[in-house]
């Protein structure tokens, strides 16, 4: 309790800036916290949360969150590189109304490959950017013995978008601007949803994240999805960050938590709504080196109907390099509601009407956050 009260201390004294809201005030504080200081006491780490607590005077509590086991069958969590559902440990916070190895290659090495987009594309042709793991294993190799190279281009990463494109500019997702979603992707997420009673979920659009140490995530809603009543999954990978949960509006101060390695959110409900942020991705205790989790591979024995294949040792080599100073997230959303198309897009005529008309955009405010494991000894 003692870290905890100096890490509260030290929020409460820290001087806002003008105009500065709750939730920026507490972004600010954990991008400028120090690693192995009273900074992080509070914190939630689900990792050793074994019982409710909380961090403080109205903190909200961490409580275990009962999981529809019988919806996803060993046999099935297995063929997605999971563990048994008995094993998993989800948690939820009060006062809110496996294997790791084939998921990193995949978000490396094929997620990353045309025809799917990336941030790279804005600054490069589509043959340069055709298959980055090809141009980047080998500078990733000698990452240790020669620390002055350049950067590779997987280096250079910084998002990939799946399925339904996501556009950063329009904030918007359109029915002309799709790519098959990946398969093996879309069966872990069905078993992760049904075993959180979303039986029948849909993995139509995926966000995956790149993180350096030095990244960050600004705070923001998910919104643009057209179904608001689906849940919105995560999957971390690599080094850990900070993850704030917020409210509905950026005066409210959010809740901070540890994402750590191996680590699933599933934002659904109210939670689906709220503002969120990563202010800080941390460094290793032990300097560049791998959450222990990291070190298992795939079992031998995997059924033949699995969706995830082994890794070989050459491929993990290159994605261990990259894991020592990175993070990897992937984000997987449905888009639209069973039925349902997207609206059509306004002709050139009718967009010069609507803007000198002005518009307006009304969000349905439609509490839960879940976090899964995939291994329980991560």
């Amino acid at each position: 309790m003692g870290k905890m009260a100096a890490a509260l201390g030290s929020v409460a004294t820290l001087a806002a800036e003008p105009g500065e809201d709750a939730f920026r005030k507490l972004f600010r504080f954990y991008r400028q916290s120090r690693p192995g200081t009273a900074d992080l006491g509070g914190v939630i780490d689900f990792s050793v949360s074994h019982a409710a607590r909380g961090t403080g005077p109205g903190a909200p509590k961490v409580v275990r969150s009962q999981l529809n086991l019988s919806s996803v069958s060993d046999h099935d969590a297995l063929r997605a590189g999971l563990q048994p559902v008995s094993k998993w440990q989800a948690y939820g916070l009060q006062g809110y109304p496996g294997y790791q190895w084939h998921w990193v290659k995949q978000c490396l090495k094929l997620y990353s490959r045309k025809p799917n987009v990336c941030n790279l594309d804005k600054h490069m042709t589509k043959e340069e950017t055709q298959d980055l793991w090809e141009q980047s294993k080998e500078f990733l190799r000698c990452k240790e013995v020669n620390k002055r190279r350049p950067r590779s281009l997987l280096e250079k990463l910084r998002w990939v978008t799946l399925g339904y494109h996501y556009n950063w500019d329009s904030k918007r997702y359109s029915a002309g601007h799709y790519t098959p979603f990946p398969s093996d992707l879309a069966f872990l997420s069905e078993q992760v949803a049904a075993a959180c009673g979303f039986q029948g979920f849909r993995a139509e659009a995926g966000i995956l994240n790149y993180y350096r140490l030095d990244s960050t995530l600004g705070i923001h809603v998910d919104k643009s999805e057209l179904d608001h009543s689906r849940p919105l999954l995560s999957f971390s990978f690599g080094q850990s960050a900070i993850f704030l949960l917020g409210g509905l509006k950026r005066d409210e101060a959010p809740t901070p938590m540890f994402m750590h390695s191996g680590d699933i959110m599933v934002m659904s409900g109210f939670s689906r709504l709220l503002n969120h942020a990563v202010p800080r991705v941390l460094p290793s205790a032990e300097g560049d080196s791998l959450p222990g989790c990291l070190g298992t591979p795939l079992p031998a024995d995997l059924p033949r109907d699995s969706v995830v294949e082994p890794c070989s040792l050459e491929d993990w080599q290159v994605c261990a390099s990259y894991l020592k100073t990175a993070r990897v997230n992937m984000t997987v959303r449905q888009v639209l509601a069973v039925g349902q198309d997207f609206p059509l897009e306004p002709t050139e005529e009718n967009k010069r009407d609507i803007t000198a008309e002005g518009s307006c955009h009304l969000d349905d405010d439609s509490s839960h956050v879940k976090r899964a494991r995939f291994s329980p000894d991560c």
